[in-house]
């Protein structure tokens, strides 16, 4: 199973956990008990707003990509909810005629008072779910649940994988394009790579100007060389796309990449604004191995503790480049180029 899918399988778990909840709330309060009629009700709620946001509709993503937080909520839960209600009438008018009832008696029942309130209490229903998963896509994949289950409220040390993510001659391209459309461009840029990041279970931490900052916990990154997956995935992305680029832009976007890992502090800080933050030489170390990538002509380079981790793996070829001193470290950092076959 792909770690996109398995992504999709549990928040569509999570979704339906939440809207059996909702389901047995509105039980309590309409009818003053409970029984197996909640979770009849709320749970295929969940599966049939998960199945149409997660499966069904996230290649639609990009016509939402200029329009408002508030745009994209109300759109949403209201198109949401009237797919399911009209599913739900077409079925109720399909087994009410099977079993002989009369028309205007199914349309009676259909438009009365609790069926208007239950179609209201599933606007509302949908609407929290959309405006949570647009908060956690604000946020960033999984941000928002630490910040729920309050993961780093207290500093922690934990080892991550780095990527340093940084776009080519990117002052020479803002000189030509000009700032807003050098912004269009970065955009574009950084919508492609989500597809990336998403396959390879990767987490954005940073966007610095034209650079990207990705990481991973050490396990998720090292399975099937993940935290070089991404890399060589989005080159192809926009190799692919590389006549659309110089089409629309006049320009071929290429990326140079730097990859390290070791411990780190996380934590959460902040009071007005409130962000999780990683802090330690890692970051640093990272940052000036991605810089000798145009010391040495290369498009990806790795720490040698990095690449003693990494299993051997048939679609990458391997070059060690020598000891490097990088700037501000004393001891000399063993560096690797890496290139995809």
């Amino acid at each position: 199973m792909s770690s996109n899918l398995s992504r999709k399988l549990k928040t569509l778990a999570l979704i339906c956990l939440f809207t059996s909840f909702c389901g047995v709330i509105y039980q309590l309060i309409d009818e003053e008990r409970l029984n197996i009629n909640s979770v009849v009700v709320g749970l295929p709620l969940g599966l049939a707003f998960g199945i149409l946001e997660l499966f069904l509709f996230p290649k639609a993503e990009k016509w939402f990509r200029y329009w408002s937080f508030t745009g994209i909520l109300v759109f949403k839960a209201l198109l949401y909810t009237a797919v399911i209600t009209f599913v739900v009438i077409i079925l109720m008018l399909f087994a009410g005629l099977s079993e002989g009832r009369q028309l205007n008696e199914l349309w009676t029942a259909l438009v009365s008072p609790g069926q208007l309130i239950l179609i209201g209490f599933t606007l509302c229903v949908y609407a929290l779910l959309v405006f949570l998963l647009q908060v956690n896509r604000l946020l960033g994949e999984g941000v928002l649940w630490k910040f729920v289950l309050g993961k780093y409220h207290q500093p922690r040390e934990e080892a991550r994988i780095f990527m340093f993510l940084d776009m080519n001659s990117s002052t020479t391209i803002a000189e030509r394009l000009g700032h807003v459309r050098f912004y269009a461009l970065l955009n574009e840029l950084f919508h492609e790579i989500s597809m990336p990041v998403r396959q390879t279970k990767a987490e954005i931490y940073q966007y610095v100007g034209d650079e990207v900052v990705l990481t991973w916990e050490v396990k998720d990154g090292l399975e099937n060389s993940n935290c070089l997956k991404t890399f060589f995935m989005f080159r192809d992305i926009l190799i692919k796309k590389r006549d659309d680029y110089l089409k629309k832009f006049g320009v071929v976007p290429e990326f140079k990449a730097g990859l390290h890992f070791g411990k780190v502090i996380a934590a959460q800080i902040g009071d007005l604004k409130r962000e999780i933050v990683y802090n330690g030489d890692v970051l640093n170390t990272t940052a000036r191995i991605r810089s000798e990538c145009n010391t040495f002509k290369k498009d990806c380079l790795v720490s040698g503790m990095l690449k003693s981790r990494l299993q051997e793996n048939k679609d990458f070829n391997w070059e060690r480049i020598d000891m490097v001193g990088l700037r501000g470290k004393e001891a000399e950092v063993e560096i690797y180029s890496v290139s995809s076959n």
